[in-house]
């Protein structure tokens, strides 16, 4: 099959690198071309549009950072789309949104595949991440050599708007570790013990999370740099506590941790990475959780 992928900041660029490396034929397109250099050198194709994108693939693949921008970009997809091409949605969006655009698509003869992904940036540039599969699972499976390229597993969740609710909650959770990880290393610090060894035992505990065991790394070596940043993370809080309200189960853990994360925000802006939060903590007590040894980033 022939793909279009459209939206190529650091999680986009990272999958679509993966199909070119498969040998899939991909078109690429971005408002900003900087980031397609290298993507072109590995043999993709540049798109002036993401109405010429859609032209002449079989599905377009969107990795986009907002709804807004979504549904902005699936117009310009229908309008290239030969009729019966499939749109794979990879944004984190909500369950409304979903729906609705998935009956904009429909609408013009196209069929939607959500499928947001789970494990960060930096499982996506070996094709390690989880991707979360919501629509029919014919679509899903007649796309499967794709997405098995891109993420180790491949999870239908159901319908269309299923894998939305499901990503929703991974990233609450994943937040929600985040200023935990802090207050841990935080208490680990001012209490004297040796930062380094504190990270490694309680990686060794039950008290571990895959947040503590890459994240945490980020934080103790200064960089803070996940690819994530301050207003993807209020959004994606923001779809959380809309699922809470919509199926009454009330979210104290996550209204906090969405508190914390705004006000990370307006103390080092919308493009501060999301693990900067854990700043707020060390900028209050004048304690850094600097700790020698640890890498500048993440390897997968």
């Amino acid at each position: 099959m022939r793909y279009a992928y459209i939206g190529l900041g650091n999680l986009g660029a990272n999958l679509a690198g993966c199909l070119l490396r498969a040998g899939f034929s991909v078109t690429v397109h971005d408002r900003n071309p900087e980031p397609a250099q290298r993507l072109l050198a590995m043999g993709a194709i540049w798109a002036d549009s993401p109405q010429a994108a859609a032209a002449d693939v079989d599905a377009v693949i969107t990795c986009l950072p907002s709804p807004a921008v979504s549904e902005a970009v699936l117009a310009g997809i229908l309008d290239g789309l030969k009729p019966g091409g499939t749109w794979i949605e990879m944004s984190t969006l909500d369950r409304d949104t979903v729906l609705r655009l998935a009956a904009i698509a429909e609408a013009r003869g196209a069929r939607m595949l959500e499928c947001p992904c789970t494990g960060g940036v930096h499982l996506a540039a070996t094709g390690q991440v989880t991707i979360l599969a919501g629509g029919d699972a014919d679509l899903m499976e007649a796309h499967r050599p794709a997405l098995e390229q891109m993420g180790r597993q491949v999870l239908h969740m159901g319908p269309l708007g299923s894998a939305a609710v499901i990503k929703v909650i991974t990233n609450m959770l994943a937040f929600i570790h985040l200023v935990a990880d802090g207050e841990a290393l935080m208490l680990a610090k001012r209490a004297g013990l040796d930062l380094g060894q504190a990270w490694r035992a309680i990686t060794g505990s039950s008290g571990t999370s895959f947040v503590h065991e890459t994240e945490g790394q980020l934080i103790l070596n200064g960089s803070y740099d996940i690819a994530f940043n301050m207003d993807l993370a209020c959004k994606d809080l923001g779809f959380a506590m809309g699922l809470g309200r919509d199926y009454n189960v009330p979210l104290d853990l996550a209204a906090l941790t969405a508190q914390t994360f705004i006000r990370a925000r307006q103390a080092y802006g919308s493009n501060a990475q999301s693990t900067q939060v854990v700043k707020l903590l060390e900028d209050q007590l004048g304690t850094d959780l600097r700790a020698p040894g640890f890498p500048a980033r993440l390897e997968a």
